[in-house]
């Protein structure tokens, strides 16, 4: 199987902890972005508004960071950290860094105890369960973010945009039935139900599937 070029590698697929998602391959997608990178496209813009690619590289270091942490309930500043409070800054190691936290993630989130009980994320304690699947969906959302700012081909499994549309699907459905207009990452994107499921994720994060650079 594929792992980072660099820093700790993503061990092979084996099965997860029983009823919980395999973070593995959401970090593989997005470890196999970075080699592409190029440092002249760092301050092109992504689909995230107050991100350019650095600040996105910068948040995706910053979250596999706390997300590792809150699986192995190590909780502090990486953990109790609000990620909106500051716009990240990355660091010039991040090839080597990134990669490496993202290996760290996936492991942290193999052993059976990073689900149980309750852990802490951005400041905010969640159920240990429920901290799990917000890191996954993380990955694949800024995934896809990456990929369409740096113009890569992104294909996530379906079994972790399955994940991410159980977790987003409900919040937006919350949101609407109060009158309100957000959802966990901001006002859902309206998207088919006939579109892939990979649109109907992205819709629902808030961001247009069809979103290019210059739009």
């Amino acid at each position: 199987m594929d792992s980072p070029s660099t820093g700790s590698p993503i061990s092979p697929i084996s099965p997860a902890p029983a009823g919980n998602p395999d973070l593995r391959p959401a970090a593989r997608g997005v470890a196999r972005l970075l080699d592409s990178v190029r440092d002249e496209r760092l301050s092109d813009p992504t689909p995230c508004p107050e991100y350019a690619v650095r600040e996105l590289l910068a948040h995706l270091t910053d979250l596999s960071a706390a997300f590792r942490d809150a699986a192995r309930k190590d909780l502090g500043p990486t953990t109790g950290t609000d990620p909106g409070a500051a716009v990240p800054v990355l660091r010039d190691d991040w090839r080597t860094v990134l990669p490496r936290r993202l290996g760290e993630l996936a492991e942290a989130w193999r052993q059976p105890a990073a689900w149980q009980g309750d852990t802490q994320a951005g400041g905010v304690p969640l159920p240990a369960a429920v901290a799990g699947r917000v890191a996954l969906n993380e990955l694949l959302i800024h995934g896809w973010d990456l990929a369409r700012a740096t113009g890569q081909p992104y294909a996530p499994e379906e079994a972790s945009l399955t994940v991410s549309y159980g977790l987003l699907a409900p919040a937006a459905e919350s949101a609407a039935d109060d009158g309100e207009s957000g959802g966990l990452f901001g006002p859902p994107v309206p998207v088919p139900q006939s579109a892939p499921l990979l649109d109907r994720v992205i819709g629902l994060s808030g961001r247009r599937p069809d979103w290019r650079p210059g739009d």
